[in-house]
């Protein structure tokens, strides 16, 4: 049976461009291009993940709105936030409300297609907790659920999109290894320039010292790449 995938998006052309992606990897695809819309038919059921525009219409943060509604109903629905808005606030704020990922619309449609596929893996490594207990990885005070994509410092939640999840992961498996950009991009299953990649890790970084102003976890290795602390094991 086809994995029933929604989609959210106010501009004709990119919605449609989308859902041909989408189709074309096997899913069954419902398109909206109103929070409104969206939320009649979901409200009465849910698919099994939701990519959602931020700008819809004349709502500038309905995809938000969306997304809150959405978690009401469910905890566990994997949603990705996909828009032209690239920023820090945007993206912790997404995050916060329930997302599970937050992408720009520049990415590259394989890249984007990655994610869905690991939010779906994540979404049934979930559903089958019960039967097997989850992979954990953990290094001094971070504490790293590899099956949910989760972190934790110190015993508190810290939010990360899924690329920063498995970029954290490829450095905290080898403590004091270097990696450099390219193997953090294979490590996130994407594509990306330097500056994007020392942005992701900047997040990271700056997400962990919300939670801890003194982290040192992520240190670079100048012309190199990063590593992570072996002090934080």
């Amino acid at each position: 049976m086809k994995r029933h995938i929604v989609l959210v998006e106010d501009e004709p052309a990119i919605r449609e461009n989308y859902r041909d992606a989408f189709e074309r990897r096997g899913y069954q695809v419902s398109a909206y291009s109103s929070r409104e819309s969206a939320w009649q038919a979901l409200r009465n059921g849910l698919p099994e993940l939701a990519v959602i525009d931020v700008g819809l219409g004349d709502e500038p943060e309905g995809g938000f709105t969306l997304c809150q509604d959405l978690r009401r109903l469910s905890a566990t629905l994997p949603i990705i936030f996909l828009t032209a808005r690239d920023s820090d606030i945007d993206s912790v704020h997404g995050l916060r409300l329930g997302a599970d990922d937050y992408v720009t619309k520049d990415m590259n449609l394989d890249h984007l297609l990655a994610r869905v596929t690991a939010l779906l893996r994540r979404a049934d490594a979930w559903a089958s907790a019960l039967q097997q207990p989850d992979e954990l990885l953990k290094r001094g005070r971070l504490l790293l659920n590899v099956d949910r994509m989760t972190a934790q410092w110190q015993d508190q939640p810290v939010e990360l999109t899924v690329t920063e999840f498995w970029m954290l992961h490829a450095l905290v498996q080898h403590p004091g290894h270097v990696r450099n950009r390219d193997q953090l991009m294979a490590a996130a299953s994407t594509v990306l320039d330097d500056n994007t990649v020392t942005s992701h890790i900047k997040r990271i970084r700056r997400k962990f010292q919300q939670a801890d102003t003194g982290f040192d976890g992520i240190q670079t290795a100048y012309g190199m790449g990063y590593r992570w602390n072996a002090h934080e094991v």
